[in-house]
């Protein structure tokens, strides 16, 4: 009875630790030949990081990353337009954590091997295609080092190979390339001092041109901590653009003129770009929702499964959640396709409001709210949009995305009744 995972990314390792907490054998196929701290910052919410907490990695969270205090949106002015706080300070049980993604990857990797007699991550293994059987199912890769092709047969499989899957691609050979939406992300690391509240995570702009940016780090002793940071651009979507192109190390010069005049006396983004080193470009793509993610004995998970738009703070959370539900389903169910339906039922359509939601009316949707009302001036944002309308929008995203405080506090972990 054994799990076969391809990829070793955030939910592909989650998935493998749950596993392991079930005693359900399993093993990892990665096409890296090493697990390296590489990328830049993520957020993890609350209902992700109960669920690393009971998988005993919550003082490592603490090690590597913040605790996140408030989420702000802020005009292209660099006015207030709405500020909440968020984990703990928001009254949640559990925090927010803004992390590096390579760091917790790292993490993830680390205690796995750490926990386990015999190491079930077969890195440098290139995943190539599946095959269903009578009774079990068909890995096959080849071995980056031996050049070497290999099978391995399995109960079920579990695509967590990200939004370029090749399992997905094998079971849907005619969906193409994802979708672009005119966005291009650039995204950097940056030491410096952190703003407002110094755990804060702010969104500044408006639909054609944003700046986020958040602490990954806590205060060195000089007060300065790893600053995140994303640059947006909007272009017409059927321009050409490499859009092939995946965290592409690029210039400054490339995107920097837009950001000439974006200085504030709580952030200065100018400068934050300015003084990084490696900066990195994405195209800002998904993928439509899909009907169906399991066939037989092969499922998707995370951004396999569901590749969303990064304007939520969701696709770390979710790829942990869609582990944890997985691995629940096959505790109840045993390693077959009943246990991947139930999963399928539980979390597709609950992914697929997130995807669409992040599309049309993410958590940064009031920015351009207030640009199109006042090009994003003014003396008082009441006067622009009411607190009715701003908390409405607030409380919306956070029903669609599973993070209502009253209700994730009242619950345990997905496991908690195997563990």
């Amino acid at each position: 009875m054994t799990v076969l995972i391809c990829g070793a990314g955030i939910g592909g390792l989650c998935l493998g630790l749950s596993l392991h907490q079930l005693n359900i054998p399993f093993q990892i196929f990665e096409s890296s030949r090493t697990i390296e701290p590489l990328g830049v910052g993520i957020n993890l919410q609350p209902n992700a990081v109960r669920e690393l907490a009971a998988l005993g990695v919550k003082d490592d969270l603490k090690r590597i990353g913040i605790q996140t205090e408030e989420f702000g949106l802020f005009s292209k002015r660099g006015l207030e337009i709405w500020t909440e706080p968020r984990g703990l300070k928001a009254g949640y049980d559990e925090p927010q954590f803004s992390v590096h993604r390579g760091k917790l990857q790292k993490l993830l990797y680390d205690t796995l091997i750490t926990r386990m007699k015999n190491n079930p991550v077969h890195l440098g293994m290139q995943v190539t295609r599946f095959k269903n059987l009578s009774s079990s199912v068909q890995l096959q890769c080849i071995d980056k080092k031996t050049g070497n092709t290999e099978a391995i047969d399995g109960n079920i499989l579990v695509a967590c190979d990200g939004i370029n899957s090749i399992i997905r691609k094998q079971l849907f050979p005619e969906e193409g390339e994802p979708l672009w939406n005119g966005a291009i992300l650039w995204r950097g690391v940056t030491t410096a001092t952190p703003f407002r509240t110094g755990a804060s995570m702010v969104m500044i702009g408006h639909d054609t041109q944003r700046f986020v940016s958040y602490p990954i780090s806590k205060k060195n002793i000089n007060g300065k901590a790893k600053i995140n940071w994303i640059a947006e651009l909007k272009f017409n979507p059927e321009n050409q653009w490499s859009k092939s192109d995946w965290k592409k190390k690029v210039d400054k010069s490339k995107f920097i003129d837009s950001f000439l005049d974006w200085s504030f006396d709580w952030i200065n983004p100018l400068k934050l770009i300015s003084e990084t080193t490696s900066i990195y470009e994405y195209p800002m793509v998904d993928r439509n929702p899909l009907q169906n993610w399991t066939f037989e004995r092969i499922t998707l998970l995370g951004d396999a499964a569901h590749p969303t738009y990064p304007v939520g703070s969701n696709g770390a959370s979710q790829a942990i959640i869609d582990a944890r539900k997985l691995a629940f389903h096959l505790k109840v169910n045993k390693t077959n396709k009943a246990a991947l339906m139930d999963y399928e039922k539980e979390m597709l359509p609950l992914t697929a409001k997130i995807t669409l939601a992040n599309r049309n009316s993410g958590p940064d949707a009031l920015l351009q709210v207030v640009e199109d009302r006042c090009k994003g001036s003014f003396n008082n944002i009441h006067e622009v949009i009411s607190q009715n309308e701003l908390e409405t929008h607030s409380e919306k995203y956070k029903s669609i995305a599973g993070l209502n405080i009253e209700k994730l506090n009242n619950s345990e972990s997905i496991l908690s009744s195997f563990i």
